[in-house]
């Protein structure tokens, strides 16, 4: 038991996981302190959001909260210079900031396109940039730096709703992911995504706000649930540990099912 202990510790590593305050974030910090990481730095736009995540992950381990927007090229280079200021290496980076908007393609406004572009596409690549010096101290043969996006299901499938730019800036994290690892593969950094699928969030509160959507959209997912906190973080832990070493460029649904379906006939226009 103590190798298969072994294959999927991430025991002594220092990991970073952007918008870690809330959701799918907070779900892999809190699933990382568990199985042992030595730090979680999470960052987040609300600081006093930020800050009480922080505090209540600090409960199972060593947990920072770095408040900043990395949405923006001055917050990336705020979070960075935070890490480096503690840190002489990063074994872990998890590019999960994300934002969205769902409105009818009529009236969809251009501006939220842009916006979501900049914190779902710009954001994944400047972070794992800046961060590259890190992230490259940390890495060797046996066990490389590890780098884990978070896509969606969204960006494999016709989503649900009419959520035009998170969709399409899921399928670019995707593709971006694959290049990534490509580039940095020398490097001794693997770099992979997770494209979860419906996961209790701030996003995703119209959902679970209202029983009657709640129990309609659970119908569409084969598995007939929503994902939890172990789902999201185990595979998180998975892709960081021993038993990922040799994987990169690969998307991994985490979806109950739905990558496998025809969601076109449930898409709200």
């Amino acid at each position: 038991m103590s190798g298969m202990n072994d294959l999927f510790s991430i025991q002594g590593k220092t990991a970073l996981v952007t918008g870690g305050s809330r959701g799918i974030g907070f779900m892999i910090a809190s699933q990382f302190l568990a199985a042992g990481a030595a730090r979680v730095y999470i960052c987040a736009r609300r600081a006093e959001a930020c800050r009480a995540a922080a505090a209540e992950l600090s409960a199972t381990g060593d947990c920072v909260a770095v408040p900043c927007d990395v949405g923006t090229p001055e917050g990336v280079e705020e979070l960075a210079t935070a890490i480096e200021a503690r840190e002489d290496r990063l074994h872990i980076l998890v590019n999960n900031a994300g934002i969205a908007w769902g409105e009818a393609v009529e009236t969809h406004p251009i501006e939220q396109i842009d916006r979501v572009l900049h914190v779902n596409v710009r954001s994944v690549f400047h972070c794992t940039q800046r961060l590259l010096p890190l992230l490259r101290a940390a890495a060797t043969v046996e066990d490389p730096a590890r780098v884990i996006n978070i896509g969606s299901v969204d960006g494999l499938v016709i989503p649900f709703w009419p959520n035009y730019g998170y969709s399409a800036s899921k399928a670019a994290v995707h593709m971006l992911t694959r290049h990534l690892a490509h580039a940095l593969v020398g490097d001794h950094i693997t770099v992979n995504a997770i494209a979860p699928g419906l996961f209790p969030s701030r996003m995703t509160r119209v959902v679970f706000d209202n029983p009657e959507v709640e129990e309609q959209t659970v119908a569409v997912i084969p598995m007939r649930r929503a994902g939890t906190a172990e789902d999201v973080g185990g595979t998180a832990i998975y892709l960081a540990s021993r038993a990922g070493a040799y994987l990169t460029g690969v998307v991994i649904p985490v979806a109950g099912g739905v990558s496998t379906i025809d969601t076109t006939r449930q898409v709200v226009q």
